[in-house]
């Protein structure tokens, strides 16, 4: 893959994620060839055929297609952002924050996981991760302040999440809560899809007009701002950007971990350390992973269903101590 040429790099993504995606209409309890995937998509095959793809399949497919895009571009704009290739969504603690808006919601009873206030909460759950860390950082403060009190949002989101699963007026909903937190594309519908879309669809837009201040960046903030770049603009809109998007993220699928932290390096090496050139590759390699982890997920044998937030965590954490080991050798040998 390091000698495939770069034209040739979003083709070959965008043929993966095509085939990923039919594999995501393909596999399941029932299996279809992809001949009968694409007939139940056109509606001239079995009616069964087409139930199962249209109605229960499909779904859960565009989901995972714009989510794991959506993680992955924001990963890679956060990293442009920070200019830290250890930086991930989660870093702002928008994740966080926007399960704790909507497990609290649930646990209130006052929204179910069909609802449109679940995407409302989950989204303003984001936003207000992003107002909180403006408020404690300020807005011209240095990215290590800013980290700093990303984490701190991000513990204060935990423990408001624990105690709502505690507070949770009956077993039931704190079952329902615990599974949701696992995240999950099970048993979605296209009302998830049509909540999701247009949150994500913005956060996208905002994303990708800054992959050229991202460029300007990599030499410096002064020399950014001396380009033209207002930095701390910039930082607001990116921020925005992500919380929107994984706040919408969050309402439909639940917490999917790692996607944003992995997609942008496993790309990385092919396009070279330009942040601009990173962004569409770093998107679709994401929509390629949790397609491809949502098709694990139907493949392993288990006695209950396994989540798909569990397997992006299990992949996830060992590849993030491989990048931190590999940072730390790095400085070792710049130092010597």
């Amino acid at each position: 893959m390091r000698n495939l040429p770069r034209s040739w790099l979003l083709p070959a993504l965008a043929l993966l994620a095509a085939t990923l995606f039919t594999a995501c209409l393909a596999v399941g309890p029932v299996r279809l060839t992809f001949t009968e995937v694409w007939s139940g998509l056109a509606g001239i095959g079995l009616d069964a055929h087409g139930i199962i793809v249209r109605e229960i399949r499909l779904p859960r497919a565009v989901l995972a297609l714009m989510i794991g895009a959506i993680l992955g571009l924001s990963g890679a704009a956060m990293q442009g952002l920070l200019r830290n290739p250890l930086a991930a969504p989660s870093l702002f603690g928008a994740p966080q924050t926007a399960a704790f808006a909507a497990v609290s919601t649930i646990a209130l009873g006052w929204n179910d996981t069909l609802s449109w206030g679940l995407p409302v909460a989950s989204i303003g759950g984001a936003f207000l991760s992003v107002f909180l860390l403006i408020a404690v950082a300020g807005r011209s403060a240095s990215l290590l302040l800013l980290i700093l009190s990303g984490l701190a949002v991000s513990a204060l989101a935990g423990a408001g999440t624990a105690l709502a699963m505690n507070l949770a007026p009956n077993p039931f909903a704190a079952l329902e809560i615990a599974f949701w937190l696992l995240g999950s594309l099970e048993d979605r519908s296209m009302r998830h899809v049509v909540m999701a879309l247009p949150f994500i669809a913005v956060a996208a837009v905002l994303l990708f007009l800054q992959r050229g201040a991202f460029r300007a960046l990599t030499l410096g903030e002064e020399a950014a701002q001396s380009l033209g770049v207002n930095v701390d603009l910039l930082r607001l809109v990116v921020i925005l950007g992500v919380a929107l998007g994984v706040g919408a993220s969050v309402a439909v699928a639940g917490t999917i971990s790692f996607i944003g932290l992995v997609a942008p390096h496993l790309v990385r090496p092919l396009v070279g350390h330009d942040p601009a050139r990173l962004m569409i590759p770093a998107a679709l390699t994401g929509a390629c992973l949790l397609m491809a982890a949502d098709i694990a997920v139907r493949l392993i044998p288990a006695t209950s269903d396994i989540k798909v937030g569990v397997l992006t965590s299990l992949i996830g954490v060992p590849f993030f101590l491989y990048l931190i080991m590999h940072q730390r050798r790095s400085l070792a040998g710049g130092v010597a």
